[in-house]
């Protein structure tokens, strides 16, 4: 028969092999569970306030409205909406019939002019040929160069007058004095306009704005002369730097907000006249510290943020002062230091001096 002593020896020894294993995991997974993984940042001191972000368009520093400067019916108008042009492109033509005809007897009385002061010059010589050989008195020569005289005006007059009517004539033609796209239509083909009337408005190629609609309260904590970036909002890869340009002296009555004019420097080619852009500017900024929102927690009724010592990898409290918030950011008045290392996720399960382990390396 085999003894139950060594067995019951085996077994007891076995136990404790098993309990002494068992307390050696649980003491791994307790140490394990002490690294609590958080995230971090280094403290840093950065630009406070806030970045405002508008919406706008692009718009020529220069538009012009082309228009006759004569009344007509308009017979032609070549260009559109969104046109571009050169200069010297006809943009628009007036029925020419009333300035040809005024042209043909405005003509017609210049060589009647024309004629009339060829004769009297001819009587004026032969009366002072005369005159001098005392066949003719005074008194006939001066009649002969009174009619030379009022002769060479009326030719003269004749003369302003052909001028005028091929100035009419050239007018019944509207013509772009320089490059650039059209970008509003005043009249349409078979309509009688007036003098001054706008046919068409000419944005030209001398600049281009960012425009933008502010509220005064922007414009009254934005710098004097910020730098605005500008990207197109549909592509906010292309980009492009501007300084305000134009403020509107007073705000509009029915929105209450005041146009600004950004000036674009060396905007990109695919940033064209109409396109809708979007403009950040940072306003009311002083050096800071800023910190994500979710490092902020409390002791004792104070505002307070993790701290990382860098040695042990260990946290502690630290109590800090609050200057602002932001629905993202926090804005820390004192309390910190650039370089600490600051947790901002996980904050809520951590306690003070307990090790952590950093997650991304700590960014």
């Amino acid at each position: 028969m085999f003894s139950a002593r060594p067995v019951a020896r085996r077994a007891l020894v076995t136990l404790g092999l098993v309990a002494a294993l068992a307390g050696c995991r649980e003491d791994e997974i307790t140490e394990g569970a002490e690294l609590r993984p958080v995230r971090s940042v280094i403290v840093e001191e950065s630009e406070a306030g806030q970045t405002i972000t508008l919406s706008g368009t692009v718009e020529s520093q220069i538009e012009v409205d082309l228009a006759f400067r004569i009344g007509g019916r308009l017979i032609e108008r070549p260009v559109q909406l969104g046109d571009m042009v050169a200069a010297g492109d006809l943009i628009g033509r007036l029925d020419p019939t009333d300035e040809q005809n005024g042209l043909r007897s405005a003509e017609a009385a210049f060589a009647a002019a024309a004629g009339q002061l060829a004769e009297v010059r001819t009587n004026f010589e032969r009366q002072r040929q005369l005159f001098e050989r005392d066949f003719v008195s005074q008194a006939g020569l001066d009649r002969a160069e009174q009619q030379l005289i009022s002769a060479q005006g009326a030719f003269d007059s004749a003369e302003a007058q052909v001028a005028i009517a091929k100035r009419r004539l050239a007018d019944t033609e509207l013509l772009a004095d320089a490059p650039g796209i059209v970008t509003a239509v005043g009249a349409e083909a078979g309509e009688v306009v007036q003098a001054g009337r706008r046919i068409v408005q000419l944005a030209r190629d001398d600049g281009k704005d960012a425009v933008f609609d502010v509220s005064a309260a922007i414009i009254a904590i934005s710098p004097p002369d910020p730098d605005v970036a500008v990207s197109l909002s549909l592509d906010p890869s292309v980009t492009a730097q501007g300084r305000v340009r134009e403020v509107a002296p007073r705000a509009d009555a029915a929105t209450g907000t005041i146009r600004v004019r950004i000036g674009l420097i060396d905007p990109p080619a695919t940033m064209r006249l109409g396109a809708t852009v979007t403009g950040r500017v940072h306003v009311g900024g002083i050096g800071g510290i800023e910190l994500p929102a979710s490092a902020l927690t409390s002791v004792e009724g104070r505002p307070a943020v993790w701290v990382i010592d860098p040695d042990t990898n260990t946290v502690a409290l630290q109590p800090v002062g609050v200057e602002g918030f932001n629905p993202a950011t926090v804005n820390i008045e004192y309390g910190l230091e650039v370089g600490q290392r600051v947790v901002t996720a996980g904050v809520q399960a951590l306690r003070p001096g307990q090790e952590v382990r950093l997650l991304d390396g700590g960014s």
